[in-house]
C-alpha cells in the first residue's frame, strides 16, 4: 500500500524543556496530526534521531483538561456511589451532555413537529427551520437542535445562512447521523396509506 503525504497544521510549540536527551513540549496541532511521526521527523531533521515516549492529550475540540478531566478512579468511585446509594451528583459532574462536545458546530434550531422525522433519518427542509445561530456555509457539518438546545442530529448543510433565509421550500441539510433516540418527541406527521 502506497503512503500518501498528509499536510497538517502545527499551531504552536511552546513550554519546551530539555534535560539531557529528553525533551518535553506542548504542541497545538490540527486534528489528524501524527505526533509520533512529528517527533521522529524532528529527530531526523537535526540528525540525532528521536522517538516519542509519552503523549498526553490536553484538549480535543472544545473538551479541555481544565473543564472535563476525570480519572478512571474518580469515575469508578462515582459509579459505586451511584450503585450503592443512588447518589448521582458525582456522576453528573463527570458524564457531560454530548451538546458540550459539539458546541463548536454551527447550529440549526428546528420545530418540535420536525424532530421525530429527523430522528427517523429524514433530511431537513425549510419549513422545519426556526432559526440559525451561527454563519453556515454549504457542505459544512452542522448540528440540528431542538429549541431546548438538545442535539437531534449531525447534518451536512446544503445552503449558506443567507440562502436558507431566502428559501421558501426545499432541503436545507442532509442528515448524516441521528443522535436523539426515536420517540423522544411525539410523531407529528400523518401517515397516508392506500385504502
Amino acid at each position: 500500500m502506497k503512503r500518501q503525504l498528509r499536510k497538517r497544521t502545527i499551531y504552536y510549540i511552546k513550554d519546551v524543556e530539555i534535560k539531557e536527551k529528553n525533551v518535553i513540549f506542548r504542541l497545538g496541532c490540527q486534528a489528524g496530526t501524527y505526533v509520533r511521526k512529528f517527533c521522529h521527523d524532528i529527530g531526523e531533521a537535526i540528525g540525532v534521531g528521536a522517538h516519542m515516549a509519552e503523549l498526553r492529550r490536553t484538549r480535543a475540540g472544545s473538551l479541555t483538561e481544565s473543564r472535563f478531566l476525570t480519572t478512571l478512579h474518580e469515575l469508578l468511585y462515582a459509579s459505586k456511589n451511584w450503585n450503592s446509594k443512588k447518589e448521582e451528583s458525582m456522576l453528573r459532574q463527570m458524564v457531560r451532555p454530548i451538546e458540550e462536545a459539539l458546541e463548536f458546530l454551527p447550529k440549526i434550531y428546528i420545530r418540535d413537529s420536525t424532530i421525530e422525522a429527523i430522528c427517523h433519518g429524514a433530511n431537513l427542509a425549510v419549513p422545519g427551520v426556526l432559526r440559525l445561530e451561527t454563519d453556515i456555509q454549504p457542505n459544512a457539518t452542522v448540528g440540528i437542535y431542538t429549541l431546548k438546545g438538545e442535539i437531534v442530529a449531525l447534518a451536512k448543510s446544503l445552503s449558506s445562512t443567507e440562502k436558507i433565509y431566502e428559501q421558501e421550500k426545499g432541503l436545507v441539510a442532509d442528515t448524516l447521523r441521528v443522535i436523539m433516540s426515536k420517540g423522544t418527541y411525539p410523531k407529528m406527521w400523518k401517515s397516508y396509506r392506500n385504502k
